[in-house]
């Protein structure tokens, strides 16, 4: 790397649901782990450390999220408690960035002639190298005052992204950033026709560099509602965030600037927006399908199967899409999947908690998954990796009863604690601050039955946390 202060700053808030009925409101995308071993969130973070340390990075998360990006990030980089940085309420990207810039200039992390580069943490980007060296491209050009945007060239004409429109093309220029003319929402699709032909058009990846004084200073020029508080340091910017207007930064800065250039970027990018990228990126087989999961195929072509709990069987099915959850499944023609918003929103209409809720939930102790629940018991099957434990809490409406099938639990009900074995069980009456850990060497296994006249999440009152959080979602 060349001799400048990069800092990365990992956007990691949003809640999108365009991967129902896998992602939900309460597990997004970022931190499903479809397309590898790993998540989204630590593929984006261990792609970070080929251009910058790991005391580089920093994260803008939600407060529900920030205990589990922590506790994902461990596997890829050690994140100090300053290198996670929490939105009061969601407001988008530009007071996301703006949040995270504050931040690194308060802790003195970096100065306003450093740079920043700013990166979804739920896209996908295959060849690693040419990433990194697109990212030296996009530092040159905002060393030199330019405001740089990532432009992927287009593989065909697709309605669901932003578009960039530079001034030449790619293929004529000597090389580095590009002028921008324009950028264009997302568009019908004739003119991503158009815009495909043209050779002047790149698709808008989301990722962006700049010098943090310049970013601060374009934000007091055309969005000075989110400027003026962030100059005056993080307390006025906290305390602004929920007033701040909710604005995407290519909307509020990026448009309306003249200083804006575009590295163009050809190394497998896709934001994975929708269930047809998620088929267009994964490896197909003889017939064409992806099949993730327990399935079997009979006579079917072209097809995306997931099955995340259950066996799926397809006989005769063609260019379909089909996901299967332990509490949904999804059917839809490849080629539309973008409409799955609308299944969305009408369950959200409808109050449906399928929506917002997962049967499989991962925690920063382990993961649960539901079994089953009723409006007075919930069941689920819990798992606790070696030396977690949970917080020392209590319920105000609920009474749990634990059974061990794997491990042995330590338990801790008022000021008594015992181990409870492989095959025991254990009652918590309602109201009993207790706690439960795993001190053994093994993924400590157990199921959990919850008895009361209210059994959802929010239940939990925490009294002590080995990962300061608040009294919600366990």
């Amino acid at each position: 790397m060349s001799a400048y202060n990069l800092q990365v700053l990992v956007l990691a808030g949003g809640s999108g649901t365009r991967l129902w009925p896998l992602s939900r409101e309460e597990m997004p995308k970022q931190f499903l782990t479809l397309f590898s071993n790993r998540s989204l969130l630590q593929d984006t973070l261990s792609r970070m450390l080929r251009v910058v340390p790991a005391e580089a990075l920093t994260v803008v998360t939600g407060e529900e999220w920030k205990a589990l990006v922590a506790h994902q990030g461990r596997d890829v980089c050690s994140l100090a408690p300053g290198q996670v940085v929490v939105e009061p309420i969601p407001r988008n990207t530009c007071p996301a960035i703006a949040l995270g810039a504050v931040s690194l200039l308060e802790t003195k992390r970096a100065s306003e002639e450093d740079l920043l580069f700013v990166a979804p943490s739920d896209h996908i980007v295959a060849d690693g190298t040419v990433f990194s060296a697109a990212v030296e491209l996009a530092a040159a050009a905002a060393l030199r005052g330019d405001l740089v945007v990532f432009g992927v060239p287009p593989l065909y004409a697709e309605t669901g992204y932003g578009y960039v429109e530079a001034t030449e093309c790619a293929d004529t220029s000597p090389g580095g950033a590009l002028p921008v003319r324009r950028f264009v929402e997302k568009p019908s699709r004739e003119k991503a026709e158009e815009y495909v032909a043209s050779g002047n058009f790149y698709w808008n990846s989301g990722m962006f560099c700049f010098r943090i004084g310049e970013f601060l200073h374009a934000l007091e020029e055309y969005i000075p509602e989110i400027g003026l508080p962030a100059r005056k340091g993080m307390t006025a910017l906290l305390e602004a965030f929920p007033r701040l207007p909710s604005l995407s930064v290519d909307y509020a800065v990026m448009e309306k600037a003249h200083n804006v250039a575009m590295v163009p970027l050809q190394a497998g990018w896709s934001d994975v927006g929708s269930w047809d990228a998620v088929y267009d990126v994964l490896p197909k087989d003889g017939a064409g399908n992806v099949v993730l999961g327990d399935c079997v195929l009979d006579d079917a072509s072209g097809n995306l199967v997931f099955a995340a709990d259950h066996l799926v069987a397809l006989q005769g099915v063609r260019d379909s899409i089909v996901v299967s959850t332990s509490d949904a499944v999804a059917v839809l023609p490849r080629g539309a999947s973008q409409g799955i918003r609308n299944i969305v929103a009408a369950l959200r209409g409808k109050g449906r908690k399928e929506v917002s809720q997962t049967p499989n939930s991962v925690r920063p102790w382990g993961s649960y998954h539901i079994l089953d629940e009723s409006e007075r018991y919930k069941i689920k099957r819990i798992v606790i990796a070696p030396g977690k434990r949970l917080s020392l809490q209590y319920h105000l409406h609920r009474s749990e009863h634990w059974i061990v099938v794997r491990g042995t639990a330590w338990v801790r009900i008022g000021d008594t604690d015992r181990f409870v074995h492989e095959g025991e069980s254990i009652f918590v009456p309602k109201g009993a601050v207790h706690r439960l850990g795993n001190q053994g060497k093994i993924p400590l296994e157990l199921i959990e039955v919850q008895c009361g006249e209210y059994v959802g999440e929010d239940d939990i009152v925490r009294v002590e946390d080995d990962f300061r959080r608040r009294s919600e979602q366990e």
